[in-house]
């Protein structure tokens, strides 16, 4: 008899410790056989995260947070004082019998943040309302063990779910809401344009509810107008002043939005500003086109229009064919690059500005292509090609207007992989928008690049302000031509990541080699220069061979040993947040010299660390040297499709500051010490 009560006692406990379990499993009331739930969750450092998932019959549905005109949201009844937020995603619209009701259909995943993480378990009961021609209200007790281990997928599970959340940005901009008698006219501006948007209302807090929007596109501007009643039908009382807060759809993107409403003004307001932002974005990109010219990575390329200069001569005509030919090269180029850009939006693959860095077989390209331009400077091309054929390929690439063509070809890819002022806006735009404007987006940041060869074509005379050629030509055909071997060893250097540290040793070392024996072969350079020569290249060779052990090893980088960065992720974010944490946001790459500029200048300066290192900071880095759909998605959500990316998260705010390209110690600091 002891026996038996000893194991009905044991089965009595394996009972209970399964009831108690961090995951319910799924739950039907005998009830309500048109819905199961599931409730699962799980202990972090400072908070609990818990995923709500209801799955239902064909025909069913349940409810938003804002049901609209009809219907209850579920709730859950804590039985311990418990605070729970509760993140909802995109919910849809239903019409029944005249009323107008927001919720989800066949299955929804909720996720859930509880703050108080001292918490052992979670009871309660969840009352939710489904409905089909009939309506259900159904509760569900349960109760969590939160020392219990749950399902290895949930961590992974909650991440996704967070991921389908309305993001606060990157649907539309200059929202504006106003009322008059009992409908409210929104308007929202997207520099994008739309497609099929759509919007999802909660109740005012003076209790009035919008009812079904009727929405018209105009141009890139969005006008919603949605009749609003009060608790009882009726016209509503005064709207003037009242905040709106709303979710708004459209290209797979959703955004939460909070606005305060106006009286209405003159309809002309409406939608006028449309029609000028293509025009706008043109400016930007002709802007950051120019400016790409003075940004960092395109030093190498200055070397070769320099170059180009000093072979033109002093004829006005030959000097103006070398330019525009160099102008056709560059616009050329753009157009190759929309071209890409259209086949990948075609195949919905990744899109972004220099994503082609990414490759290795383009780098690898990029390197011989750089590395035979350094050789043509040093004038040692017939060590590798026939006679007939090295002299035709010098032509080509020194005095010939295809040698033009070629230096602004490449100028422009050398240039990828640099953010600029204004180019980001304008990018982003161009690749979020349509084909056609795309294409206008991107010649338009051709020409800006162009700028300054257009110049010099149109005048001349401006070129011939450089010194009469003479021996300083070789003095200075020998920095360009070290300039364009460093770009060569630094595009070499980010094989690192697909071909091995060793691989990349051996090409660079190897490139260092064969020009040091060209050299001294051919006699291209004699007495002194040879010296300088060979003194500068093994200089390189050491830097760039110590760079590299240093790359393979795990205290490689200064900047990552000094702070102490966490993976990207938008869940990290969210998780900081609720600890009441600021979050700094960087996303950089290898190839990304813009990005080695902001760490250099910026990022491992001391105090900048120091401040990245405060306990009440998390710094969160992305790597995109290589493709990742993480952080493509990432910038996605946030409209930036280039690097560097920088954003600085404050509690209590509800978007993060996206900080300029080209950071600088004080913006940095402000950003992240306005959280005081």
């Amino acid at each position: 008899m002891l026996a038996i009560f000893r194991g009905a006692f044991l089965l009595l406990l394996l009972c209970v410790n399964f009831a108690q379990a961090a995951d319910t499993g799924w739950m039907q009331s005998p009830q309500n056989d048109h819905a199961r739930i599931r409730l699962q969750a799980e202990k972090t450092d400072n908070s609990i995260h818990a995923l709500l998932y209801v799955e239902l019959a064909p025909g069913w549905k349940t409810y938003w947070r804002s049901p609209g005109e009809g219907g209850v949201a579920p709730k859950i009844t804590w039985d311990n004082k418990t605070d729970a937020q509760w993140y909802w995603p995109v919910p849809s619209r239903f019409d029944i019998s005249g009323l107008t009701t927001q919720g989800y259909h066949e299955q929804v995943i909720i996720p859930m943040v509880i703050e108080d993480a001292g918490l052992t378990n979670l009871s309660g009961t969840l009352t939710l309302s489904t409905c089909s021609n009939v309506c259900v209200l159904t509760d569900y007790p349960f109760k969590l063990d939160l020392n219990q281990p749950v399902d290895a997928q949930f961590a992974q599970d909650f991440s996704t779910a967070m991921a389908a959340i309305p993001a606060n940005k990157g649907v539309a901009e200059d929202i504006a809401a106003q009322w008059q008698g009992d409908t409210i006219t929104l308007t929202a501006h997207s520099d994008m344009g739309w497609n099929k948007p759509d919007i999802f209302f909660d109740p005012l807090k003076n209790g009035a509810t919008p009812g079904k929007p009727r929405m018209k596109i105009q141009g890139n501007t969005l006008v919603v107008q949605v009749p609003v009643t009060d608790e009882w039908g009726d016209k509503p009382g005064n709207l003037n002043g009242e905040w709106m807060s709303f979710v708004l759809t459209d290209k797979g993107l959703a955004q939460q939005s909070n606005v305060q409403i106006g009286p209405m003004s003159s309809a002309t307001d409406i939608a006028d500003s449309s029609g000028t932002a293509l025009w706008r974005i043109m400016l930007f990109a002709l802007t950051g086109g120019l400016i790409l010219n003075l940004m960092p990575c395109v030093l190498p390329v200055m070397g070769m229009k320099l170059s180009s200069v000093l072979n033109a001569g002093t004829d006005r005509r030959r000097i103006r064919l070398r330019f525009l030919a160099t102008t056709a090269g560059i616009l050329t180029s753009f157009a190759v690059l929309a071209a890409l850009m259209t086949v990948l939006k075609l195949s919905n693959a990744a899109l972004g500005w220099g994503i082609q860095f990414q490759n290795p077989w383009f780098i690898g390209f990029m390197v011989a292509v750089t590395f035979i331009f350094s050789l043509n400077l040093f004038g040692v091309f017939e060590l590798f090609l026939p006679s007939g054929l090295s002299s035709r390929f010098a032509v080509v690439g020194g005095n010939s207007l295809l040698g033009s063509f070629s230096e602004g070809a490449f100028a422009t890819l050398l240039a990828t992989p640099c953010s600029a002022p204004f180019l980001g806006t304008a990018v982003a735009w161009a690749l979020s928008s349509s084909l056609v404007e795309m294409w206008i987006v991107f010649l338009t940041l051709g020409i800006g690049m162009s700028l300054p060869w257009i110049l010099v074509a149109l005048v001349p005379r401006l070129a011939l302000l450089l010194p009469r050629p003479g021996k300083w030509m070789n003095t200075l055909k020998l920095l360009l031509g070290l300039m364009m071997l460093g770009s060569s060893l630094w595009l070499a250097s980010l094989l690192t990541i697909h071909t091995g540290t060793r691989a990349t040793i051996f090409t660079s070392l190897g490139m260092i080699a064969i020009t040091l024996f060209a050299l001294v072969k051919t006699g291209t350079w004699k007495n002194g220069h040879l010296l300088v020569l060979t003194t500068l290249l093994a200089l390189a060779g050491g830097y760039q061979l110590n760079t590299l052990i240093n790359l393979s090893s795990e205290t490689s980088s200064q900047v990552e040993d000094a702070i102490h960065w966490k993976p990207l992720s938008e869940e990290a974010i969210t998780q900081a947040l609720a600890e009441n944490k600021k979050v700094f946001v960087d996303i950089s790459a290898d190839w990304c010299v813009t990005c080695k500029v902001n760490e250099h200048r910026v990022l491992n300066q001391p105090d900048v660390v120091e401040a990245l290192n405060q306990p009440d900071v998390v710094a969160l880095r992305g790597d995109w040297s290589k493709p990742s759909d993480l952080i493509t998605q990432f910038l996605q959500k946030r409209n930036r499709y280039a690097i560097p990316f920088n954003e600085v998260w404050l509690p209590g705010h509800d978007e993060g500051q996206i900080l300029p390209p080209l950071l600088d110690k004080k913006t940095v600091l402000n950003a992240l010490n306005n959280g005081k």
